[in-house]
């Protein structure tokens, strides 16, 4: 298990050249307008966040995205990128994970250690526009990990990112940065669970709070995040 865990590590480490930093998920428009200004608020928004469209959606899509490729079910592989790439309701949302996306498969090329996975180049490049969790699922089944520390360890890495983006935007001090992931750490495992044995015609990504800050973003006169 120890090698397993020490890739999870990696895998989801903010030091992965993913752009991952670069992007707020529309939390950045939300700050601007002063709707979300205090600890408070921002641990509600993120919350929010994962219990909805991140939980309810992009978490048993990773799931099933993992279990296709455990399986050499390309076919699957490509039906599922295809789900997750018209799931995003706004261009900077779709835009962001293809180029996350795209950087993962960039990176896989430098990675020796990345033989789990059997002709990984020409089935990853054989879909159009890689989605990072069809990339990233692909990286977890490669090295081992089982699915429920690879959806916990992807959870952890998005409410990390969301996190530091509150710290620059809002702005928010270390302390209550500590705080924050504390108190959204412990809803992980919940949303894990249930993203292992959510059905497909159950998931869901209707957040249309999200979605309209998302598209706000877009046109945000001054910035500091790509999405």
């Amino acid at each position: 298990m120890s090698l397993p865990l020490i890739r999870l590590m990696q895998l989801v480490s903010p030091a992965l050249p993913v752009g991952a930093y670069t992007y707020s998920q529309g939390l950045e428009w939300v700050v601007d307008t002063g709707a979300v200004k205090t600890e408070a608020q921002v641990g509600e928004w993120i919350g929010d966040a994962l219990a909805g469209a991140f939980g309810c959606y992009e978490l048993p899509l990773l799931a099933r995205l993992m279990e296709a490729w455990q399986r050499g079910d390309d076919a699957a592989v490509v039906e599922l990128n295809a789900h997750c790439l018209a799931s995003r309701e706004t261009s900077e949302l779709r835009a962001e994970t293809v180029q996350m996306g795209y950087s993962l498969v960039r990176l896989l090329v430098d990675l020796p250690a990345f033989t789990g996975l059997p002709g990984w180049v020409a089935r990853i490049r054989a879909i159009e526009e890689p989605a990072f969790p069809t990339v990233w699922a692909a990286v977890a089944v490669a090295w081992e990990i089982e699915p429920e520390p690879a959806l916990t360890g992807y959870a952890w890495a998005w409410v990390e990112n969301q996190v530091m983006a509150a710290m620059k935007a809002v702005p928010l001090g270390q302390a209550a940065g500590q705080r924050l992931l504390s108190a959204l750490a412990a809803v992980v495992p919940t949303r894990v669970a249930d993203a292992c044995t959510r059905a497909p015609e159950a998931w869901s990504n209707f957040q249309p709070g999200l979605a309209i800050a998302s598209a706000r973003h877009e046109t945000q006169y001054s910035r500091l995040f790509r999405s």
